[in-house]
């Protein structure tokens, strides 16, 4: 980070000595930020979803499952704005009105703690673990991207040997069955 630190000046001079231009006017045309303005909602990453008969909503591979209200039941087959803000948080919105959600995570993955020896689930967890190491977890491309919050940059192309989740087969399944463990 000192090196860094120390680069930084070297690396603003070169930059702005290489690619600078000078403005083609001098008049300044930023103003002061209004007090009805909120840069948050502004800066937001924003989707439509439609509402299923199920109250849920899917966006980035995570499905939002919003609480039993009789306003929410009016949002069944219609549209709603998943709002992705910069840091983070997820917000679902129709009208409005910011509704409250469960979250349930379709690429969810079993924890190493979780397999235990026990004579009916230890198989059937290394299975679902075999299932998951097989697993492309990559998000949408079309989402935002996640860097700034310390996520690693989006893959292109995903890793040899991994599927989509609907790519898998009985036969994918089979096989992670019959594996025997070691």
């Amino acid at each position: 980070m000192e090196a860094a630190n120390a680069f930084v000046p070297h690396f603003i001079a070169d930059f702005n000595a290489r690619f600078a231009k000078p403005p083609k006017s001098d008049f300044n045309a930023h103003r002061p930020l209004r007090k009805d303005e909120d840069l948050d909602k502004i800066l937001t990453w924003r989707q439509s979803r439609c509402v299923t008969h199920s109250l849920t909503v899917q966006y980035d591979r995570v499905i939002y499952i919003l609480e039993d209200t009789d306003e929410a039941r009016k949002l069944i087959n219609r549209y709603i704005e998943v709002y992705e803000y910069p840091d983070g948080r997820i917000e679902l919105r129709a009208n409005g009105i910011a509704f409250a959600y469960r979250r349930y995570d379709k690429l969810s993955e079993i924890n190493q703690g979780t397999i235990v020896e026990h004579k009916r689930l230890d198989h059937v967890l290394h299975v679902a673990k075999l299932m998951q190491a097989q697993r492309d977890d990559r998000r949408p491309s079309y989402a935002p991207s996640r860097t700034n919050r310390g996520a690693e940059p989006r893959q292109t192309k995903s890793k040899e040997g991994t599927k989509r989740p609907l790519q898998f087969t009985a036969d994918d399944l089979n096989a992670a069955i019959m594996h025997k463990t070691v």
